[in-house]
């Protein structure tokens, strides 16, 4: 494509509003404006003294580390995880370990980012210097869950420990210098974790008067970073990233009256949060993101809003709530009642911003499970568990836990479940769950996966999404995991559903889909139709039926290309996980019914960001224009 048709993509796309954001944003970028906009030096501010916070403080989740109502059980493996990380450990997206000796060094490059740098000036894509989110990871400073938790239930106390930390990171980033103030929602998480820990630690010897007044002039200064960028967030990203910034200002707002402006930011903090919740959350609970991850992400940080909120007498708009409540429905309808994780559906980068309990990163249940004691005030799940740790610090008393009158009736059989607005549908037994995925988009897609089939029995992903792995690497790796071949879909060829234009962006975006569940003698039935691959030829279309079959683990699929070009081979992609190769059946067969036999081919599962391993893919290839498939789960 060439820049013309580029841009025109992209005003077909996003609209007038966006595109004139983001040229005048580049030019003020390249001519020295953002500069001049966030200085680098600024005089030092004497707040609230330290021992009137300690006395007449806005409410928090807590008052200090002896008001949490939770038992003390000191795990294990959280205390091996509090011990490498006192070492100097850092637990890259949930999953694995890495030495790291400062702030500016990548782990895995060794590049070195320059802390002297005006932010503005720092590329946040670079292929020589790495995925710059290994950077952000430890300066985000999500690690300190795990120490004040392991304090809580041990009874030891490192808050001299991560009062150096915060310490340092203030010494060794000067302001608006280096890639720490690059991004306007690392910073209002590092600002909101602060928080956490200062409120945690709030009595203990650790924190001085010098040390409060340090501390409070870096939060301030963060956040007059955070409301100068705002337009940013909610113009050229409108996604996770504005709902944390808006977070962040009016919970520093709420929480810090003593603040210069902390009233306007407290306002506009808030109104902004509340227009970005009806933006970003569809009127079905779905998320704009169309990833079952960064809608966990904001309902993570939504949490936080509303508790805090409410234990300051505050409320939101009833749309807030009504979207928030119909994103746990979505979720909890999309959820693994085994594991309690959902498909490993659309982009996800790791992100995890509050682990407060010792479930699994993929288990879900800890955020729906503190979700419904906020809005009910009552639990989601029947049964007890290690996500029930959650509640407690958010302020619950989890020693009188309810049962909560949320969690559906028991099935007999069967529920099914359609999205349309979001574009998800869903068919859940006792012991499986058929999730597809069928959207038309408004809002800027992820990945080219349209018609995917997730499917699970008994606990198991049999047939998986295959991830997101990094952000920033070769083309060809991208590809293969924001493109169609990661998905349980059809491919014309080696063309993706769209066109792949740089970083995250799509060119020609599927704008028609057709979508509906019926059940009929043979089981339950979904047909569903997307316009794909629209930049190949004019009116190809993507049809699949889907059909699950009564009592049996078993699910024939039905698929057509219409007005597809002669000359591409049509490819249906099949991503079993490792433990079901093997166990689940494919028969496949032709327009005429002739039989096709599978091809093995290399694929890659990313079950974390940055974890990539090889797996089997299964792969059925036609000249012609339709597949029909068998699928049979075999014990």
């Amino acid at each position: 494509m060439n820049k013309i048709s580029q841009a025109y993509q992209v005003w077909k796309n996003m609209g007038t509003r966006y595109l004139w954001f983001r040229m005048t944003y580049e030019w003020k970028k390249r001519r020295g404006v953002l500069e001049k906009k966030f200085p680098t030096e600024a005089k030092s501010i004497a707040f609230e003294p330290l021992a009137d916070w300690r006395a007449h403080s806005t409410r928090f989740f807590f008052e200090g580390r002896d008001s949490v109502f939770l038992p003390r059980e000191l795990s294990p493996a959280l205390e091996k995880r509090a011990q490498n990380i006192l070492k100097g450990k850092v637990l890259f997206f949930h999953r694995e370990w890495k030495t790291v000796k400062d702030w500016h060094t990548h782990p895995l490059t060794g590049h070195v980012y320059d802390a002297n740098l005006h932010w503005s000036l720092i590329e946040d894509i670079d292929p020589v210097a790495g995925d710059i989110k290994y950077v952000w990871e430890r300066a985000r400073f999500s690690f300190v869950y795990d120490i004040i938790r392991f304090d809580y239930h041990s009874g030891e106390n490192h808050g001299e420990w991560v009062i150096e930390q915060i310490e340092s990171w203030i010494d060794a980033n000067p302001l608006n210098k280096g890639p720490h103030y690059r991004c306007s929602q690392e910073i209002s998480l590092r600002i909101l974790n602060w928080i956490f820990a200062l409120n945690f630690y709030k009595y203990s010897d650790c924190i001085t008067e010098e040390r409060w007044q340090k501390i409070h002039n870096s939060i301030y200064r963060q956040v007059q970073h955070v409301y100068g960028n705002i337009d940013f967030s909610r113009i050229a990203v409108r996604n996770n990233h504005a709902i944390t910034e808006c977070l962040a200002l009016y919970l520093v707002g709420l929480l810090f009256p003593f603040y210069p402006n902390s009233a306007t930011m407290k306002s506009k903090g808030k109104a902004w949060l509340e227009e970005e919740v009806a933006y970003q959350i569809y009127n079905d609970g779905t998320y704009l993101q169309f990833s079952m991850n960064y809608h966990r992400v904001a309902l993570q940080l939504l949490s936080w809003g509303m508790r805090l909120a409410e234990l300051n007498k505050e409320y939101f708009s009833s749309t807030f709530y009504s979207r928030v409540r119909r994103s746990l429905r979505f979720l909890h309808t999309c959820q693994d009642e085994q594991t309690g994780a959902l498909p490993n559906y659309g982009n996800n980068d790791g992100a995890w911003f509050f682990p407060l309990s010792e479930s699994d990163y993929r288990d879900y249940k800890p955020l729906l499970n503190t979700l419904s004691c906020i809005l009910d005030k009552k639990a989601l799940y029947p049964e007890t568990g290690p996500w029930t740790e959650d509640v407690a610090w958010y302020g619950f008393d989890v020693r009188r836990r309810e049962r909560s009158n949320f969690t559906p009736k028991a099935r007999t059989y069967f529920e099914i479940e359609s999205f349309n607005k979001g574009g998800y549908y869903v068919y859940k037994e006792t012991d499986s769950l058929t999730f597809i995925r069928c959207g038309a988009y408004k809002d800027r897609p992820g990945q080219a996966d349209n018609l995917h089939l997730d499917l699970w029995v008994q606990g198991e992903n049999i047939l998986r999404d295959a991830g997101s792995y990094l952000y920033n690497t070769d083309e060809a790796t991208t590809r293969y995991f924001a493109g169609t071949r990661g998905h349980n879909t059809v491919m014309l060829g080696d063309y993706d559903q769209m066109l792949k234009g740089p970083r995250f962006i799509w060119w020609y975006w599927n704008k028609e889909k057709e979508a509906v569940w019926k059940q009929e003698e043979q089981g339950f039935v979904f047909k569903g139709s997307v316009s794909v691959y629209t930049y190949l030829g004019k009116n190809i279309k993507h049809r699949r039926k889907v059909t699950k079959l009564k009592d049996q683990w078993v699910w024939e699929v039905e698929d057509e290309i219409l007005n597809k070009p002669a000359d591409l081979p049509m490819l249906q992609l099949w991503h079993p996980s490792t433990k079901a190769f093997g166990k689940i059946k494919f028969t496949a067969s032709d327009e005429h019914g002739n039989v096709l036999e599978s091809s093995i081919e290399e694929g890659f599962y990313s079950s974390h960001y940055g974890v990539k391993e090889t797996v089997k893919d299964i792969v059925y290839t036609t000249s012609g224009a339709k597949i029909n498939t068998r699928i049979e789960w075999v014990l």
